[in-house]
């Protein structure tokens, strides 16, 4: 086969960017639809294989393509197999979103509006599923309305659910509220054997027949989880709800295995030696992978900082088996008594833990920063240090603020680095608030158990400024390694966070303007905006629901090889560096350094691909831990049952009010029917709810006394009604 691209290929508008990823680049998706556009025409495979100069040797991998193009819903084939584009049959492809209630939406690939989908047509589809849809029409309130026509992609292979036994017929009911389907279990004579679960257990149903307009997911129980209040329940149902990977395969497991059980001292004269270095790291009182340790000094009228991160990337090699895991699992997932460690306990809490007194590998990120906070200079260099000890933050604040002295000598030896370490952080909260990053404030909880395990109370987490004076060690190396990255011309991954939309903006400025309140900034306001009407707000009455709108508006951060800046920190750049062992962005980061610094360039593949897969394995965790939190609220909840709290509406939805209870940190739901003898219209845009005939308004931010009437773990709600 010929390797040199034909006439053809090189009319290809992205010809250098395949050609740049790919040894034989095939043509481009885009010229792929060009090509079709400019037919005019259903086109047939081996007419659309000679119009690009598709050869010998490649009908394979184009097949692959243009199946993955059909998979998104960029082409279709008709009845007589040929290729069309979705658009000129009308038809709209994306992805479905479930409803509770059994509706749901087509949300387009184009980012257009969303398609209603009534119950009628979710019959067809589950949660997740990729399909093609017809516009046919607009519904009672004004959307547009579709119908499926064809499903492209199925997202749902194994559903966790409860098992529910009538007149001799078993279904699974999804724990996911968003599938609205029941699961009919058909019998099967091998794991009916095996497997016999009750009414009421949690189970694991693999669906052996998708659902269409005739018939409801078919599927068999492959495994039994347990009943819903077992130890741990919660945890396991998230874990399968959320299809998180739990367990590491027996590839990657022999390859942590076969790493040493000690830190060799290396032979590369590129690792400088750190070990005279007092660095120390600086935690939570339970953390068990320590990633980062740091060290200050006086510099002149500046200072010194160095952060030095554990060197994941020297042992996950790029290709292998735990690479593999790592960037399946994007994150490590934390859970109340159980982590999913993104990489085996041997590197996460074992060889690439900075614990004190051991040898260990880092990449490092040595700062001078002048005395306005300013990083005049910096440099990336692996190393090979010893953190000289294990510290907390509640001991550091303690020497700090002077309400403890060092019981030992070693600790005594530290104190004049923290002290520097103290007023660096001091010097750069100043450059932080002259830049004008936003500091919303929100309260975190932490979960309390007894012996048996079971939740005995919710207490809020105190931040003191040892916690603070990390995070800002933190931010100076992140934006350190996004500056490092841009000088060398290296693509990675950076953090972005993107500013309000236009309608997200003038919706806010809508609200505000009710208030008497103002936005600066015009069409494009900065984060010191922000951060001053922040600021003016702060000791009002009305600051919680403010600061929630202006939070709501912007959008969520995400990773993207494409630098667009932080919003939130007020950024022109920035990369996560300092967290490898537990996020896979930050792993690819350190890659791309050392790649840099001997001057060649790192591709792990379409870099904005595995962005996107990065942040959604970030969403999901938060989802996955977010319902684990729920559910042990709810069983918190459950024996007080009829007791009244005060608490604070948390937020307004067409269907009542959340309320946020002041001693015990849960929120529950006052239904629009229990707020009182009147119609409650939903205002969405003033986050409120407005009685017709009284005039009683309920809004983010209202105070509520709410006596507690349910407390359901199968569902996860907590139902309140109003208080006396």
């Amino acid at each position: 086969m010929s390797t040199k691209p034909s006439k053809i290929r090189k009319k290809d508008p992205y010809f250098q960017r395949e050609a740049a990823k790919y040894a034989h680049p095939l043509p481009s998706r885009e010229y792929v639809l060009m090509l079709l556009e400019k037919q005019g025409k259903p086109v047939g495979y081996d007419h659309l294989c000679a119009l690009l100069d598709i050869r010998q040797g490649e009908e394979e991998t184009f097949q692959r393509r243009l199946g993955a193009m059909e998979r998104e819903g960029e082409l279709m084939r008709n009845r007589k197999g040929a290729y069309i584009l979705p658009e000129r049959a009308n038809l709209i492809a994306g992805r479905v979103e479930g409803h509770a209630d059994g509706y749901g939406f087509l949300v387009p690939d184009d980012g257009g509006g969303d398609l209603y989908l009534d119950a009628r047509q979710m019959t067809k589809v589950l949660h997740r599923d990729r399909a093609l849809a017809r516009v046919t029409g607009l519904d009672r309130k004004g959307r547009r309305e579709g119908a499926i026509v064809e499903v492209l992609e199925r997202a749902n292979t194994r559903i966790v659910g409860r098992v529910l036994i009538e007149h001799g017929i078993t279904v699974v009911v999804p724990e996911n509220r968003r599938i609205s389907q029941d699961i009919l279990i058909v019998s099967d004579r091998k794991t009916d054997k095996k497997l016999k679960p009750r009414a009421g257990q949690v189970v694991v149903a693999e669906i052996v027949e998708q659902p269409d307009r005739h018939s409801q997911p078919m599927g068999r129980i492959v495994e039994i989880l347990g009943n819903y209040a077992d130890p741990g329940m919660e945890i396991e149902i998230a874990l399968r709800k959320h299809d998180l990977p739990f367990e590491f395969s027996a590839q990657a497991v022999a390859e942590a295995e076969r790493l040493p059980d000690k830190v060799r001292k290396p032979a590369s004269p590129e690792r400088i030696d750190l070990r005279d270095l007092p660095l120390v790291t600086i935690d939570g009182e339970t953390a068990r992978d320590f990633d980062d340790a740091v060290f200050a000094e006086k510099k002149g009228r500046g200072w010194r900082l160095v952060v030095a991160i554990a060197d994941v990337s020297h042992y996950v090699k790029p290709g292998t088996a735990l690479d593999r895991e790592a960037r399946e699992r994007g994150n490590s997932v934390y859970f109340p008594r159980r982590v999913i460690p993104m990489l085996p306990e041997k590197l996460s809490n074992g060889l690439c833990s900075l614990n004190p007194d051991v040898d260990r590998l880092a990449m490092v990120c040595d700062m001078d920063i002048d005395a306005r906070g300013g990083i005049k200079d910096y440099r990336f260099y692996p190393a090979f240090f010893r953190s000289r000890a294990r510290l907390t933050y509640t001991q550091v604040w303690r020497w700090l603020s002077g309400g403890a002295r060092p019981e030992s000598a070693p600790h005594e030896n530290l104190q004049e680095p923290l002290r520097a370490l103290y007023a660096l952080y001091k010097t750069l909260l100043k450059a932080r608030d002259k830049r004008g990053a936003i500091d919303f404030e929100t309260v975190e909880t932490v979960m309390l158990f007894d012996g048996q395990g079971k939740i005995e109370n919710i207490v809020p987490t105190q931040r003191n400024d040892a916690h603070r004076l990390i995070e800002e060690c933190m931010l100076a190396a992140n934006v350190c390694a996004s500056a490092f990255l841009q000088e060398h011309g290296q693509t990675s991954l950076y953090r972005i966070h993107e500013g309000p939309t236009p309608e997200k903006l003038e919706n806010l400025r809508g609200f505000l303007k009710e208030f008497g309140l103002a936005l600066a900034g015009g069409d494009n306001p900065t984060a010191k905006d922000y951060a001053a009407l922040l600021d003016q707000t702060r000791n009002r009455p009305d600051a919680q629901l403010l600061q929630t709108v202006m939070l709501r508006s912007l959008r969520q951060a995400a990773y993207s090889p494409d630098n667009v800046g932080h919003f939130g920190l007020s950024y022109e750049h920035y990369a996560h560096f300092t967290s490898p062992i537990r996020r896979y962005p930050d792993l690819l980061v350190h890659r791309s350094i050392k790649a840099a610094l001997k001057g060649k360039s790192y591709s792990p593949g379409d870099w904005e691909e595995i962005g996107l897969h990065c942040s959604m394995t970030e969403r999901r965790a938060d989802e996955a831990s977010r319902d684990v939190l729920n559910w042990l609220k709810c069983y918190y909840m459950r024996d007080r049952i009829g007791e009244e709290f005060d608490g604070t509406i948390s937020a307004v939805v067409p269907f009542g009010v959340f309320v946020a209870l002041d001693a015990v940190y849960v929120e529950g739901l006052v239904h629009v029917s229990e707020l009182g003898e009147d119609y409650f219209r939903f205002d969405a845009g003033k986050f409120q709810m407005l009685g017709e005939r009284t005039g009683k308004r309920y809004r983010i931010g209202d105070r509520l006394r709410a006596r507690l009437v349910r407390a359901d773990l199968e569902s996860g709600r907590i139902d309140f009604v109003l208080g006396e």
